[in-house]
């Protein structure tokens, strides 16, 4: 009997059980599966979206095999009414635009709901969510949606996680972040990370004691952080990186949170570290690189014994040990490059056996690298360069750090060990040993047999190049760096590199006396310049297809320039200067041409300028001078609107410049040098009144130079290079600042007036009209280039008065009216007190200081009043290599100095650094 009523106790739970599944199979709401399925046949399902795409949950989603969505994947419905209340689709691989009309929104009983990781083609996100009132959980992360954030968003008070970060094709923006979170003071997630804020933050975040994790990396956000939000007593995650106009500082006394992660890269802090950050035990992550910071690093770092990762790069933090380190034995990651460390390395690294990633660099660290740091199995990136370290090293301890793929221990002393390589396996991808004073190639590069980058720059290995060093990575090596040292040959004069998947190469500044060497099939960058090459380039240079820089300059390399080379489609550079070559310049280049730099100065080329590079319509830079070119001037390079370099000087073109009726444009000019040529004629009015970029002065922070860029690696392979006629001396510029604006038309045959629209070239440097036939006056008008600094136009027929409003000039250092016809006196004050007689000799009207022969009324005509006023600093792109003082007069005082021959680059770079101040005004 008992047996019998267990029996049916147990078949009544069966069918009970039974009885609920059957139930719950029925409880999807037949109008929340017609809104899923709608909403899934909006979109298409895109597999191929990388890194995104995981599981298209909505594959399993039916009407035919299964109604009941709550079994459907990604839907989780209440179990007692059978309402959705959670949609998950992240990373379900959706592709499509959405609609402003969604049918989620019809999911009023929702309360999580996860879009992250789909693709939404930047549509907007729509209105409606105030439908959701139940909502507790919104992610649509990294989905590409853009626009304006729905306000009703901030109306969803039960809101407890928000994540809208990283939508970053077309960023979302949100124009009052205080306004939108007003109402949702439940918040424990909130990550605007790449959402546009553009404003300070709201001060009612500090209110948020429910926050757990804050997030508002790169939002563009500004004004002062405000430092409560530090000591949210929930907080354990803050990502605010990137926001460079976001300043603030760490709150110093009782800073106790229990932050885990803190993120402040690339913004404007500043201040100290304070020792109280010790109180932090459980932070894992500290990130404060790309600061203002400053002061010492506290040793109470010891304390935060929790870390794994510690970035503190780019700062200006001081140390005078790093004893402190030894203590993290949990560190993972140690950056702290690009700061003022001085001292020795930590004695020991013993303890930090989980270390990955060591950055020290660029310090003022010295002394010898522990022997401990060989032991250090996971470590994969060692970069010590630019310290003081010296010693020598045992490759064989390289070979140690089995995990070790990048080792940077450029401008140091130190060398290798000859000793025998007991070489097992290695991993290491990147090394870079620059200025470290080799004489010779280490030994270990032989064995490395998954080399991608070497560079061995600035050493003084001398010889040939031996081909043990790329024996084992023959099919990996893909850029490698030889330049600027004793280098004489290959060995066995092996010219052809077998280097099969090699990307760039430079073996520029060294001795090689060879043959031109054949560039690999896969170089995109080839800098073989500043060498003695002999022989012609080989046609087959012609087969390498992706070569974008081919800089073969200052050789002894002649015969003609291969035809082809304007037709090789990659080509962003060519520079063929200072050699031998003859003949014709290259005619074919084709429309779709990416040149922007051509350099064939200082060779013996003929002929005329090919019309074909109107083509090359991203072109900047062209200097054809000191050739044997026998042109009129090539009117069409009007067309190619980015040009901010012409230079045709000392060679055979000829015949008017002005009479050409065409409208031209060259509006992005920085640069124009005629000279040494036989134009006649007018000077060209039309020409000079199209650049546009001559006529605004642009002021700039820090000097810039004008180069070349790899389009898809923004790498720079090449600043631009000239000479000029300086003071009447070629000056050789190794750079060129792009405040330098430079007009020399000097050495033709130019005559008639001076024209008056010069003086609309407000941002000109340098102005050269000397050698030529120009008659009239000295036009008052060019007192309007104010910060015009050398000013030639000596060797005309220039008659009348220098104006005296030249003497407002408070730039100008090179001034040179000799031999013409003027007369009067000289303008005094400012500059003009500055200035030798040769400057105003054989004119002999000409009176007053600094010519022996007196005005007859006495001396010079009395300053006029100044009618310029400069109040900044100005940073001179000439080199000058002499030094000014500016002499007082009259009532008030005028202060200025000048100074010049400051090096800009590592051979001979002088570049003029001066300081000045004007009068405010003249008392009389």
């Amino acid at each position: 009997m008992a047996a019998l009523s267990l029996y049916l106790l147990l078949s009544w739970v069966f069918l009970l059980s039974l009885f609920r599944t059957r139930f719950a199979e029925v409880l999807c709401h037949e109008d929340e599966s017609s809104a899923l399925m709608e909403f899934k046949r909006s979109f298409r399902i895109n597999t191929t979206y990388g890194g995104r795409c995981i599981s298209p949950k909505v594959h399993s989603w039916s009407l035919d095999e299964s109604g009941d969505c709550c079994s459907w994947g990604g839907v989780k419905c209440n179990e007692a009414n059978g309402r959705v209340i959670a949609l998950d689709l992240s990373s379900s691989c959706l592709s499509g635009t959405m609609s402003p009309n969604t049918t989620l929104f019809r999911l009023i009983y929702l309360e999580s709901l996860n879009l992250a990781f789909n693709s939404f083609d930047n549509s907007p996100i729509p209105y409606g969510f105030s439908n959701l009132s139940r909502l507790q959980y919104l992610n649509l992360s990294v989905s590409d949606f853009s626009g304006e954030i729905p306000h009703d968003i901030s109306q969803l008070s039960e809101l407890i996680s928000v994540d809208l970060s990283y939508n970053e094709d077309e960023p979302l923006h949100l124009p009052n972040m205080g306004d939108f979170i007003h109402n949702l003071t439940g918040l424990k997630k909130l990550d605007l990370s790449f959402v546009y804020l553009s404003s300070p933050l709201p001060s009612i975040l500090a209110n948020f004691s429910s926050l757990t994790l804050l997030g508002l990396s790169n939002c563009g956000l500004n004004g002062e952080f405000p430092v409560s939000i530090f000591q949210l007593p929930n907080l354990e995650v803050l990502y605010a990186g990137h926001n460079p106009n976001l300043s603030g500082f760490f709150p110093k006394p009782h800073w106790d949170s229990p932050l885990k992660s803190l993120y402040l890269s690339s913004t404007n802090f500043s201040g100290e570290i304070p020792t109280s950050i010790s109180n932090l035990s459980h932070l894992t992550e500290l990130v404060l690189c790309g600061n203002n910071l400053q002061g010492q690093i506290p040793v109470s770092f010891a304390n935060l014994t929790q870390l794994s990762v510690l970035w503190l790069s780019s700062n200006n933090l001081s140390s005078d040990t790093l004893e402190w380190v030894v203590n993290l034995t949990k560190l993972t990651v140690l950056l702290i490059s690009d700061n003022r460390l001085s001292g020795g390395l930590p004695s020991s690294f013993e303890n930090l056996k989980q270390l990955e990633f060591l950055d020290l660099s660029h310090n003022d660290l010295h002394g010898d690298i522990p022997s401990t740091l060989w032991n250090l199995k996971n470590l994969q990136n060692l970069l010590l360069d630019s310290l003081n370290l010296n010693g020598t090293l045992d490759a064989n301890d390289l070979f140690k750090l089995r995990s070790l793929q990048s080792l940077y221990l450029s401008y140091n002393n130190i060398s290798f060990a000859k000793t025998l390589i007991n070489a097992t396996s290695s991993k290491l991808f990147s090394l870079r040993l620059d200025s470290c004073s080799l004489t010779e190639f280490p030994q270990f590069i032989g064995y490395l047999s998954n080399l991608v980058e070497l560079e061995l720059s600035h050493n003084k290995i001398r010889g040939t190049i031996p081909r043990w060093i790329w024996n084992n990575s023959k099919e990996s090596l893909n850029h490698i760096d030889l330049s600027d040292n004793l280098l004489t040959g290959f060995e066995n004069n092996e010219t052809n590199l077998p280097l099969s998947n090699l990307s760039y190469l430079d073996i520029s500044s060294n001795l090689l006396e060879t043959t031109f060497p054949v560039p690999p099939p896969l170089v995109e960058v080839y800098n073989i310049s500043n060498n003695f090459l002999f022989g012609e380039i080989p046609t087959s240079i012609c087969e390498v297809s992706f070569l974008g820089v081919l800089d073969l300059s200052n050789n002894s390399l002649n015969g003609k320039i291969p035809p082809c080379l304007g037709s090789i489609d990659p080509l962003i550079l060519l520079n063929l200067a200072r050699n031998k070559f003859h003949g014709m310049i290259p005619r074919i280049y084709p429309n779709n041409c990416a040149l922007e730099m051509i350099d064939l100065r200082e060779n013996r080329l003929r002929g005329i300028v090919p019309r074909s590079l109107g083509n090359c319509r991203m072109l900047e830079y062209l200097n054809l001078g000191d050739n044997q070119i026998n042109d009129t001037f090539p009117f069409w390079l009007s067309k190619l609107t980015y040009l901010k370099v012409i230079v045709l000087q000392a060679n055979k073109f000829h015949g008017p410049i002005e009479g050409h009726l065409s409208q031209l444009n060259f509006s992005s000019l920085h640069i124009l040098d005629l000279s040494n040529n036989s134009f006649n004629g007018k000077l060209p009015s039309k020409l000079l009144q199209s650049c546009h970029a001559m006529k605004v002065i642009n002021g700039q922070d820090k000097l810039a130079y004008m180069s070349i860029h790899m389009p898809y690696k923004n790498v720079v392979v090449s600043a631009f290079k000239m000479t000029l006629m300086n003071k009447g001396v070629k000056r050789e510029y190794k750079k060129i600042s792009t405040i330098l604006m430079a007009i020399d038309l000097s050495r033709n045959k130019f005559e008639g007036f001076i024209p008056e629209l010069i003086r609309d070239l407000k941002s000109l440097r340098m102005l050269n009209l000397s050698h030529n036939f120009l008659t009239g006056s000295i036009p008052p008008s060019l007192a309007n280039l104010t910060v015009v600094e050398s000013l030639d136009l000596s060797l005309n027929n220039l008659v009348g008065e220098i104006p005296q409003q030249l003497a407002n000039l408070t730039f100008l250092e090179v001034f040179d009216v000799s031999h013409n016809q003027l007369l009067g006196p000289i303008p005094r004050g400012t500059q003009f007190d500055t200035f030798g007689s040769s400057s105003f000799a054989m004119n002999e009207g000409l009176c007053g200081s600094p010519l022996p022969n007196k005005c007859t009324n006495g001396d010079n005509a009395p300053p006029p009043p100044s009618s310029f006023k400069v109040d900044s600093e100005e940073e001179s792109p000439f080199d000058l290599d002499w030094k000014i003082m500016l002499v007082g007069a009259g009532v008030g005082f005028l202060i200025g100095v000048m100074l010049g021959n400051l090096i800009i680059d590592k051979k001979s770079r002088w570049f003029l650094h001066f300081s000045k101040r004007m009068a405010k005004g003249w008392n009389r």
